[in-house]
């Protein structure tokens, strides 16, 4: 029976499985859509090697804070379907649990890291097994762990379903921290909303500073302006790059007239404590990976030829 990219394609879409696989089941099967898939089924952990090497810009953000102990972590698959499922998100928040009462700093030591009960079994070949029942690449991206002191604690934010996730550390230096958890949370809604990169002017890199101030000298000289008036433009320019890329003297986002700093000021003065910001974390889901533009049905057609 003739294998035609319209059988591909549904059973492709019916499974998750890759191109070549699917084609691979169908001949096998002789076009029987059923036999293929249980063909497909069959293979198991053999099928999910072949997806690693798949891009995975989709999936989810996700936070988990227990006590003092705060997870942001991004996990990755490959479609948007697949990361909207309940199984996927489970799965990302069950890793997320993994690395709150984990001492791995990187992902290679997460991924050699147990799985909570299932004896024998580790992080890595946990993904695996999900890649075979997915029928996608899935990957541990990136994740940060906190472990906040007595008087802090730990706020999160997930935006969009997952696309963006923050968490942040507040400390109470003195008085009664019982409201702390709502500016953690206000933080955390700016945060993600407003994309700071700094917490702080004093965070600023060099690197970064050098840059900024290159460029605003170079956009200062071409006014024509003598050199006194290009250094006051200058200065002007990185006031205004502060203002924009560090959290406390960014305007807040839901009173533009105070900057975040001062609404944090305000909410301590109200609840009878001083609160300090000292971290925060904001991951934007597949940022930097460079996302697939193919048309599904294009690649199909494309690969039978």
């Amino acid at each position: 029976m003739q294998i035609t990219p319209a059988m591909v394609k549904e059973l492709r879409e019916q499974t998750g499985a890759g191109m070549m696989d699917v084609k691979t089941a169908l001949t096998e099967a002789n076009g029987n859509m059923e036999e293929a898939t249980k063909i497909l089924r069959k293979k198991g952990l053999a099928a999910a090697s072949k997806k690693a090497g798949r891009v995975t810009a989709e999936g989810a953000v996700q936070a988990y804070i227990e006590g003092r102990i705060g997870v942001l972590v991004e996990v990755n698959c490959e479609t948007d379907f697949v990361g909207r499922t309940d199984n996927f998100r489970n799965f990302a928040s069950d890793v997320a649990k993994v690395i709150a009462h984990s001492k791995a700093s990187t992902v290679e030591e997460l991924l050699n890291d147990k799985w909570p009960g299932a004896e024998g079994v580790t992080v890595g070949q946990k993904v695996t097994e999900m890649i075979a029942s997915i029928k996608e690449n899935i990957s541990v991206r990136r994740f940060v762990r906190y472990e906040s002191p007595a008087n802090a604690v730990i706020g999160s934010y997930i935006h969009a379903g997952g696309k963006i996730g923050v968490i942040d550390e507040v400390v109470a230096e003195k008085g009664n921290n019982d409201r702390a958890h709502e500016v953690a949370k206000d933080v955390a809604m700016h945060v993600a909303a407003a994309e700071p990169r700094f917490l702080s002017r004093n965070d600023v890199t060099q690197k970064d500073l050098d840059t900024e101030r290159e460029i605003a000298r170079e956009q200062a000289l071409k006014s024509g302006k003598p050199e006194n008036i290009v250094e006051k433009m200058v200065t002007g320019k990185m006031e205004k790059f502060y203002g924009e890329a560090c959290l406390l003297e960014q305007p807040y986002i839901r009173d533009d007239k105070s900057t975040v700093a001062q609404h944090i000021a305000a909410q301590g003065k109200e609840h009878g404590c001083a609160y300090v910001v000292t971290r925060f974390t904001r991951f934007k889901l597949g940022e930097g990976i460079e996302k697939r533009g193919d048309d599904f049905a294009a690649e199909v057609a494309a690969y039978m030829k």
